[in-house]
């Protein structure tokens, strides 16, 4: 599930609970649907957020991306561990508890992770495909 509370002083605030996957990403664009020129951050909470395959992070990266050309700050914080996680194996760094979400506001760094979660979706598409036709 998906909330967005827009705060009284400029931070659009979308909470994030249970699963982020291929399902939640409509629901994650909607969240900067009504942004107006008085909100200047964005703050993506986490805490929730119990696992993440490929297809979520996808959705993450978009809406950072997105809010970024709209010109708002983005935070992304209470990263859980699966989700974390995830997102280091993505990122290729290794060690449990790996410290990602300081890192994930740096494009350099998004861009990478969104070629590899795209990769390991197309890997994940590609052997799900392969299998169903065995």
């Amino acid at each position: 599930m998906i909330t967005t509370n827009v705060q009284r002083h400029g931070t659009v605030l979308v909470s994030v609970t249970g699963t982020l996957d291929e399902d939640t990403g409509p629901a994650l664009q909607r969240a900067l649907d009504d942004v107006t020129a008085d909100e200047r951050d964005l703050m993506v909470d986490l805490h929730g957020t119990t696992s993440m395959d490929a297809d979520g992070l996808l959705h993450l990266l978009a809406l950072h991306r997105r809010a970024e050309n709209l010109g708002l700050r983005v935070l992304v914080v209470g990263w859980q561990p699966q989700p974390q996680q995830l997102m280091a194996d993505v990122a290729g760094i290794r060690g449990r508890g790996s410290a990602t979400g300081e890192r994930y506001a740096v494009a350099g760094f998004r861009r990478l992770i969104e070629a590899r979660a795209q990769r390991a979706r197309d890997l994940s598409d590609f052997g799900a495909g392969w299998l169903s036709g065995v």
